[in-house]
């Protein structure tokens, strides 16, 4: 009994204080001085604070200061804010009753139609004393991974308990929510963080962090995430943490990609008609044990960015499309990708003919 009241002192303890550094601090001194995700302790606690997506935020912000939440859904990829977003505006319009104002649930919890027929109902039933203007919020995560039967089930108890309740629910494709859902709620979209704020943040936690860094290493960690916060700060944490020094070479070992330096070189052995040097490049990487998907990838991001002739780098994006949805359908192999370099090859004969 007494080992069971100190850790409920210890939890009531961290909840008692106020400032998020503080807390992480002391969570970070029982679990005996482990670091806990960057993700989570740089994790946005205000609307405002929110990096990107400007538009979106501004509507939130709207919704944080006058307090009339309609049911939302937010979609965009991963790692653009959506789940931090949420989280920030059930904070600024409760305040000090979020715990017992707001029901959070996640792809990992059961969500089936039951779940909605029960605790959700239960919950938007469930009295609680709220400022005027203000109503329990039910956050539903992932929401494009419920079953249509679940979404069927909440299209009533969106309208019954409206008075009451709001929805929030969050996804990457809203076109996977069912449409009367749809229609119940107002559509806030979130679209990959450009390059600039991505750095803006990584700054930023550098900074606080103390990371020992040069320019090429977050510039590579900017390449790696592709718009995604949430990979970005993963990245640049775990490169901190396995080699103590954030450059370009240690990223892509954490990471695991293809270096963009040998695609580049593909692309350029290709361009000046050395075809065998080309296959010669693909096949280090395959050896290297990357997927034909993790290469085609790359590859186009580089074609995307490379110094050529228009119609050649339309040609070269077209052929790499097609390529990609072969593989996509599962004809993954080595066959496949010297294919790609051998149409590509095509494509600059052909351009050079004309």
């Amino acid at each position: 009994m007494m080992v069971k009241s100190k850790s409920l002192d210890i939890v009531s303890y961290i909840h008692c204080l106020t400032t998020t550094s503080r807390r992480h601090h002391v969570v970070s001194s029982i679990l005996g001085g482990r670091e806990i995700p960057w993700v989570e302790k740089f994790r946005p606690t205000k609307v405002s604070d929110i990096v990107g997506n400007e538009d979106a935020v501004a509507r939130l912000q709207v919704i944080a200061r006058d307090g009339n939440m309609p049911n939302l859904i937010l979609a965009g990829p991963p790692g653009t804010g959506k789940t931090t977003s949420i989280l920030a505006l059930a904070h600024e319009l409760l305040g000090p009753n979020y715990k017992e104002a707001v029901l959070e649930l996640n792809a990992s919890d059961d969500r089936g139609i039951d779940v909605v027929r029960n605790k959700i109902k239960m919950f938007a039933q469930k009295k609680v004393t709220l400022p005027p203007g203000r109503h329990k919020i039910i956050i539903l995560d992932e929401a494009d991974s419920m079953t249509s039967g679940a979404q069927q089930a909440l299209r009533r108890t969106m309208e019954i308990y409206s008075n009451s309740t709001r929805f929030a629910l969050a996804c990457n494709t809203s076109s996977k929510i069912i449409e009367p859902i749809q229609s119940r709620c107002a559509l806030v979209r979130f679209a990959r963080l450009s390059d600039q704020e991505i750095l803006g943040r990584l700054m930023a936690v550098v900074a606080a962090e103390k990371v020992a860094y040069v320019p090429e290493g977050l510039e590579a960690i900017i390449f790696t995430a592709d718009g995604d916060m949430r990979q970005a700060l993963n990245n640049l944490q775990a490169t901190h943490s396995g080699f103590g020094f954030v450059n370009q070479e240690n990223v892509f070992k954490v990471c695991d990609q293809p270096h963009p330096l040998h695609v580049k070189n593909m692309v350029k052995n290709v361009l000046e008609g050395k075809f065998d040097d080309a296959c010669a490049g693909l096949k280090a990487l395959y050896d290297l044990g990357y997927s034909p998907t993790d290469i085609i990838t790359t590859l186009f991001r580089i074609i995307k960015n490379y110094d050529m002739a228009e119609y050649v780098k339309l040609e070269f994006l077209k052929e790499t499309g097609f390529a990609h949805m072969r593989i996509c359908d599962g004809v993954g192999s080595y066959l496949q990708m010297c294919g790609l370099l051998a149409k590509l090859s095509l494509v600059r004969e052909t351009a050079k003919a004309a």
